[in-house]
């Protein structure tokens, strides 16, 4: 019996290739995704013979990764954007789309290609993957019209290329008569119809039903997303387009929920993963060797795809009157073909006719694949260059320096028994501070109590006992006074303060529900948590309570690794990327530590040298604004510094702080690559206390006040940047 034959060891093998080989490539700088691609060329037919794309294992891991890699690119994209510049993104999705396709029609002809494949190859042109939206939103800029033009043309471009597919794939298999063209295309709207509202409506309907039932609401969405794969069988077209639909009907159910969390982790860490591994599986050493020695077809597909983008980008310029920098970030943000090209291009590979014949050969596989890798490292190069140039919508309203004002749109909902009573007052700032740890709660005490002195609010320890199904059970019991001990030393040292505490035990079956139940039933305006920098795979895997209370939590979460006393901190760092209301409420929370303490504040602002030096004492100025019009008295200056590796820069000022504060912004990419981790890096290396801020992750209150959302949530494979 061959081991190797053992579906078993072939998931097995598959698993070990996915823990190791990205991290590995990621250490030498370069895209996670090209190390599973060459994972699969090392593993597969021409290397160690160890894994086959024959086999039902990869086939059925492939499929599953192949549809879900278009479901998250339906998830992706952002439907409220599309809908403020619906017209422009329908214009400039329809030129992005149309110019691609003819470019790969002409490209296809001219070698020698049929009218089909010619079309299918203008197909996989005309879609794009926001692979470098983490740059453009790192940098302040996304409410630029010309990028929200280019997000909302994505629906449009991906939509358009999986249609174009459906037919291309239908008209292969043989016997295809306008009449069946008819029947697809009616069949494909009434389908879209269904899924897309059906879905939608039900989804609403379940997760309403539900309420905090995670597992179930998790398994609703994947019975969804497989669901309306199959139907998309069933009518004739192929499954990546049942996936995408999926993907944009249940985008306004999920939200930023933790549900999406799991969905995307899920298919980020196995089945996408399996799916690249097993491009890497169909790659044909010496044929793609020849490919690239007779280089003509890849330098076309290449430039075909890149020139048709810059004079679709050039021809939306014209039209609606864009500047060079937006012409050019409308350019590189429609550049990257990852996740749509990838997947259609696996379709037409593996389509047969009757007489055995692939719609597509391994010359425009192998032409497709080097055009990813090249688009996806040029595409993002190309907007950190351009948009910086861009200008930040101007935020407004940094009117008041209370923390508690600016945090009190977080918990401004008025308490039952007040309402009842009528009694017309508001409630004192509170800092929930869960206990657990007696050798860092002093620390986290002592920082809560100089934000609620300054504010005029309350502590509230708060300490969680894990629920048993009987509430007299010797061990619940013991639980409770272990947490009676807890906040007990944690009232004595609030004291020593001069704070007001309100101390809290809490037995709930979830701790991090627990945390952020109680904030929510005491109105709080902000948690303050320790932190073990548990930031390892260990964390990707099975996430942490500070992911979870940052998913849940309705007000801001401050997750602090303090070396010393808060009392002792002299010098604090603040890196400043964009004036955001997070950013502003950053500066304001580092200058009432550093009042306290008669202490310093920098605030740093790292550009790179692409960024015209204008805008760079624009937003230096605007920094000095808002500083000199605040009423704190702490000593804040502002620095910057030219650097393309930002990280770096914040790790190498560091060392020279007492105190780094960070702002937590959690970003999504379609293709399951970690685009950035300026965060992750810099809590890795600094080697001083550290203070990390989050928002919650819905923002219906400042929807109300015109504020907008900068950042999407977490990243496919964790990705944080700063």
């Amino acid at each position: 019996m061959n081991l190797l034959t053992e579906p078993i060891i072939s998931f097995t093998i598959l698993l070990a290739i996915i823990f190791i080989v990205p991290p590995l490539f990621e250490r030498l700088k370069l895209p996670g995704l090209v190390g599973l691609l060459v994972a699969g060329v090392i593993f597969g037919q021409n290397g160690l013979k160890l894994l086959n794309s024959d086999s039902e294992t990869i086939k059925l891991l492939s499929d599953i990764g192949k549809v879900y890699l278009m479901f998250v690119a339906g998830l992706e994209i952002d439907i409220e954007q599309f809908r403020q510049t619906k017209n422009r993104s329908i214009g400039f999705g329809t030129l992005t789309f149309l110019v691609p396709l003819i470019a790969g029609i002409v490209t296809g002809r001219l070698f020698n290609f049929s009218w089909n494949a010619s079309v299918l190859i203008g197909s996989l042109l005309a879609s794009h993957t926001l692979l470098a939206y983490p740059i453009v939103s790192r940098l302040g800029v996304v409410a630029d019209e010309a990028v929200t033009v280019t997000i909302g043309a994505t629906i449009f471009t991906d939509t358009g290329a999986l249609l174009v597919l459906a037919i291309c794939v239908g008209i292969h298999a043989g016997d295809f008569t306008a009449f069946k063209l008819i029947s697809l295309l009616a069949g494909l709207a009434i389908y879209s119809v269904v899924i897309l509202f059906g879905f939608n409506k039900a989804g609403k309907e379940f997760f309403r039903r539900t309420g905090d039932e995670e597992g179930n609401q998790f398994l609703f969405i994947l019975l969804a997303l497989f669901l309306a794969s199959v139907g998309a069988q069933v009518i004739g077209v192929e499954k990546i387009v049942g996936a995408f639909l999926a993907g944009l009907a249940v985008n306004g159910v999920l939200g930023n929920s933790p549900v999406k969390e799991k969905v995307e982790f899920v298919g980020s860490v196995l089945f996408i993963p399996c799916f690249f591994v097993d491009m890497g599986l169909l790659i044909d050493i010496p044929a793609f060797l020849k490919t690239l020695s007779s280089i003509g077809l890849t330098a076309a597909i290449v430039t075909a795809l890149i020139g048709s983008k810059f004079i679709a980008a050039f021809l939306a310029q014209l039209l609606y009157r864009y500047n060079l920098p937006q012409m050019l970030t409308m350019w590189s943000l429609s550049l990257p073909q990852v996740a749509a090209t990838l997947a259609a291009t696996l379709v037409a590979y593996e389509a047969l006719n009757p007489a055995g014949q692939r719609l597509i050969n391994e010359d425009v596989l192998n032409s497709v694949i080097v055009l990813m890798l090249v688009t996806a490292t040029l595409g993002p190069v190309i907007t950190a260059r351009f948009a910086s140039a861009l200008q930040p919508v101007p935020v407004k309203n940094w009117e008041t320096d209370s923390l508690a004002l600016w945090w009190q749109s977080y918990g401004e909902s008025v308490p039952l028994t007040q309402e009842l009573n009528n009694v017309e007052q508001s409630d004192p700032f509170t800092v929930v501070v869960p206990i657990y740890n007696p050798q860092t709660q002093r620390y986290l005490i002592e920082m809560a109590a100089m934000l609620t002195r300054h504010e005029s609010g309350r502590i509230m320890p708060l300490a969680i006992t894990k629920a048993h199904t009987h509430m007299d059970d010797p061990q619940l019991i013991s639980s409770i006074e272990q947490s009676q001990q807890r906040l007990s030393m944690a009232l004595e040292i609030s004291r020593e303060f001069a704070a007001q505490v309100s101390p809290v035990i809490r037995i709930d079956d979830n701790i991090a529900l627990g945390i952020t139940r109680t904030s929510r039933e005491q109105n709080a305006n902000l948690i303050v948590m320790g932190w073990g920098r548990n930031i390892g795979f260990r964390a990707r895997l099975f996430g942490s309570l500070i992911d979870s209370v940052f998913w849940s939590a309705h007000c801001p979460v401050a997750v602090a690794n303090l070396l010393d006393s808060p009392s002792q901190i002299k010098r604090i760092l603040v890196p400043v990327d964009g004036l955001t209301r997070l950013t502003i409420g950053t500066i304001r929370f580092a200058q009432i530590l550093a009042n306290a303490n008669q202490a310093e504040v920098v605030l740093l602002h790292v550009c790179n040298r692409y960024t015209p030096q204008q805008q760079v004492n624009s937003f230096k100025s605007e920094l000095s604004n808002i500083v000199a019009q605040g009423q704190l008295q702490a000593n804040t200056n502002v620095e910057t510094i030219v650097g393309d590796d930002i990280a770096k820069v914040i790790i190498e000022q560091g060392k020279n702080f007492d105190l780094v504060v960070l702002r937590s912004v959690r970003y999504r990419t379609s293709g399951g690559l970690a685009v950035s981790e300026v965060t992750t890096q810099v809590m890795k290396n600094l080697k001083c206390s550290i203070v990390l801020l989050g928002e919650p992750q819905s923002y219906p209150v400042m929807a109300k006040q015109g504020y907008r959302e900068t950042g999407k949530g977490t990243g496919i494979l964790g990705v944080q940047n700063l």
